[in-house]
């Protein structure tokens, strides 16, 4: 008997009236919000406009989904288009079937055309989302518990996954929970590319390469564990073939960068100081309220100090005048008894 696992959902779709809400496309919505999210504060923290990672996300998000979906269906074609498929099912997205490969490679074009036309830098871009897509994965990946897939080898260790499902080839039973220890593995990534960057001021690509770098470690040894159906190439997963390659370009791309381009953009979104919007206005705008607020306590006393020398100049005069007039008045009497 069994102390201990992970229990599986007994479905993966609840429905509100006619309203279907899938528990695999719902985990997909969550991570996306968190991305955009993530990724807007840290666009602003680098001097950008609130609001482009969103906008850029409109276009990335989309070809991201095609991307992953076409992956799946490429490499797991027997699945759509073998003897008694259906091949209308290949568009059944939310039965789950994503290829993160695919979602970023696609992505990537999808995040190019919208930079494009914004006017700003695609790589500087890709570092503030970079570990926002880490931490939107492992929402994801919470989709294959709801669908009862991608799980690994059987095992009796107390977080096993206990797959109920025996649908389409599944043998119920106690196995590795891989979508658990992938979910894990990107939290971890996502804090280790914010810790970096800050540590190090990644630029120019940088950080989206180390998020790239890091999740391919990860996935090369959880692709190893699973168990379900997958081309070989010489005894090995295709995935884990595709991880071992996108890794070793990732560390050339750091590599390369980081001395043809050291450092980190200055300027990530051209006209966003100009705004207001960008990480350094505020410093700037509290500086000229303070200078305008100088000027105008410097007018304020010099008009009083003016204003005061004036009535004082004024006083003066009068009393003078006041001091003449007996003088006058004497010299009048004097000159009125001589002519007596």
């Amino acid at each position: 008997m069994e102390l201990a696992y992970i229990p599986s959902p007994a479905r993966g779709v609840l429905y509100l009236g006619p309203i279907p809400l899938r528990g695999y496309a719902f985990c997909i919505i969550i991570g996306v919000f968190v991305a955009v999210w993530l990724g807007n504060k840290r666009w602003v923290a680098r001097g950008g406009r609130p609001g482009t990672v969103a906008d850029i996300a409109v276009w990335a998000v989309p070809f991201g989904l095609v991307g992953g979906r076409l992956y799946h269906v490429i490499t797991d074609y027997e699945l759509y288009f073998s003897e008694g498929r259906d091949w209308v099912d290949a568009f059944k997205i939310w039965e789950g079937g994503l290829g993160i490969w695919g979602a970023i490679a696609l992505g990537a074009v999808g995040a190019w055309i919208g930079c494009r036309r914004r006017g700003i830098p695609l790589p500087a871009w890709a570092d503030a989302v970079a570990p926002g897509i880490a931490f939107a994965q492992a929402f994801g990946r919470w989709g294959n518990w709801f669908n009862q897939e991608l799980y690994g080898r059987e095992t009796h260790v107390p977080w096993a996954l206990h797959i109920t499902s025996s649908t389409d080839g599944r043998v119920p039973g106690y196995y590795h929970p891989t979508f658990l220890y992938e979910s894990l593995w990107c939290v971890g990534v996502g804090f280790l590319v914010i810790w970096a960057d800050r540590r190090f001021k990644l630029g120019h690509g940088r950080a989206f390469a180390l998020y790239v770098a890091a999740y391919c470690v990860g996935r090369a040894w959880i692709e190893y564990m699973r168990v379900d159906d997958a081309h070989h190439i010489l005894g090995v997963r295709l995935n884990d073939w595709t991880a071992i390659a996108v890794f070793l370009l990732a560390v050339l791309y750091i590599v390369l960068s980081s001395r043809k381009r050291p450092g980190r953009e200055e300027i990530v979104e051209p006209g966003a100081s100009d705004t207001g919007t960008g990480a350094d206005d505020p410093v700037d705008l509290g500086k000229d309220e303070g200078k305008a607020t100088t000027d105008k306590a410097t007018d304020t006393d010099t008009s009083t100090t003016t204003d005061k020398s004036t009535d004082r100049g004024k006083n003066e005069d009068e009393n003078e005048d006041e001091d003449a007039e007996p003088s006058e008045k004497t010299e009048s009497a004097a000159e009125s008894a001589k002519k007596v």
